[in-house]
């Protein structure tokens, strides 16, 4: 399996970083530096996996590539 996609951007409302998964829904995290926001949202990326096994919900194939990593066809 591949791993999912992490976004991390600064958020001005936050004043702080924000990691997100867009392909687990809702399953973001926040730190004050990008490295932190990252360790974060591995930590939350564990416990939607753990909690959507335990309430057997699908668990969504990494799907989510960002433009930039797209190839033009």
């Amino acid at each position: 399996m591949k791993d999912y996609h992490i976004n991390i951007f600064y958020s001005d409302e936050d004043q702080g970083y924000i990691a997100d998964i867009p392909d687990l829904e809702a399953c973001s995290a926040f730190g004050k530096t990008p490295s932190e926001a990252l360790v974060e949202v591995e930590i939350a990326k564990e416990a939607w996996l753990t909690a959507a096994r335990q309430e057997r919900k699908p668990i969504p194939r990494a799907r989510y590539r960002p433009a930039i990593y797209q190839v033009a066809r």
